[in-house]
């Protein structure tokens, strides 16, 4: 048994680490930025695991109350990121990179040398993409630290709460008839459960043998941009005619809302993201962990209901 501290504890991927890591016989430190998110995290909870989470507070992306945190710790899951924002990437530099780089030396300073860092596939370091730039500048950061470090490199996440499958059923429900597919439809992901990512980090956590390694993580199948589209409609339970649109248009629709500080479900920095291939070795969870990944055909039954009322943490405020 560990101790493990979980940074983003209180997030969509967090919601789904902490309880795995209790389910392995290790011991939680939710790291929280307050009382709110503390009761989000405990409140995702069995009750007969909420004993074996503590909750601590501390942030690493202002650096503070990380020495308290990480005191008696094993090891830590990084997990906090964020993945756009409205100011041509300052705040996902500042959260995404300053944040990695705070934690790390916390750990460091705290003697804590195991640290596991969820990163992304297929970021790269383009300042033309703000938030791949700020991953793959984090990533770069862990890399290069002394620390027993592991990082593994999820495609897209599916589960309650998600993000980019969430994006798309908030587009279709804005879109009478219609839903648009920006550009020709086929840029390729390789989506992954939520889930199953959990169980990596935890199986990491465990192993020596990932000490070192950078590791892409990915689902059983390849899926074009238009058959994720489907696959939404299908969870939904809608019907839509799917269009393809040049991105420029979306991108126009996209900036103005930006600009003007309207919600919008796509921001112009994940468009612009669309142009790189999003997939990995389609056995990548198997070589490195032993297990193949479920399958997202007919599980986006989550999307008919929005996201907010999917998280029991606020479905009932």
């Amino acid at each position: 048994m560990s101790i493990v501290l979980v940074t983003g504890a209180s997030g969509f991927v967090g919601s789904h680490v902490v309880p795995e890591l209790v389910s392995g016989g290790h011991r939680v430190v939710a790291l929280v930025r307050s009382a709110p998110a503390g009761e989000a995290v405990m409140v995702r909870l069995d009750p007969d695991q909420r004993s074996k989470v503590e909750l601590r507070t501390g942030d690493p992306v202002a650096g503070t109350g990380l020495a308290e945190a990480l005191a008696g710790v094993d090891a830590v899951v990084h997990l906090l990121a964020i993945p756009r924002d409205r100011d041509g990437g300052k705040s996902l530099l500042r959260v995404n990179l300053g944040g990695t780089t705070t934690m790390l030396e916390a750990s460091k300073l705290a003697r804590v040398r195991r640290f596991v860092h969820v990163g992304a596939m297929g970021v790269v370091d383009d300042p033309d993409l703000h938030y791949s730039s700020s991953k793959a500048k984090a990533e770069q950061a862990v890399a290069a630290s002394d620390l027993d470090w592991t990082i593994l490199k999820p495609s897209l996440l599916w589960g309650p709460r998600d993000g980019f499958f969430n994006i798309i059923a908030d587009l279709v429900r804005m879109s009478p008839g219609i839903v648009p597919v920006p550009g020709n439809g086929k840029s390729r992901f390789q989506p992954l459960s939520a889930v199953d990512l959990a169980t990596c980090v935890r199986l990491a956590v465990e192993s020596s043998a990932t000490v070192g390694r950078s590791i892409e993580l990915g689902g059983p199948r390849y899926w074009t941009y238009r058959e994720v589209t489907r696959e939404v409609l299908t969870g939904m339970r809608k019907r839509r005619a799917i269009v393809p649109m040049p991105v420029p248009v979306i991108k126009l629709v996209a900036g103005t809302a930006e600009a003007a500080h309207l919600p919008f479900p796509v921001a112009t920095d994940q468009l612009r993201q669309l142009r790189l291939d999003n997939i990995g070795p389609l056995d990548s969870c198997h070589a490195a962990f032993g297990f193949v990944p479920r399958s997202m055909e007919a599980q986006l039954w989550y999307l008919q209901q929005k996201k907010r009322d999917q998280d029991p943490a606020t479905a009932k405020r």
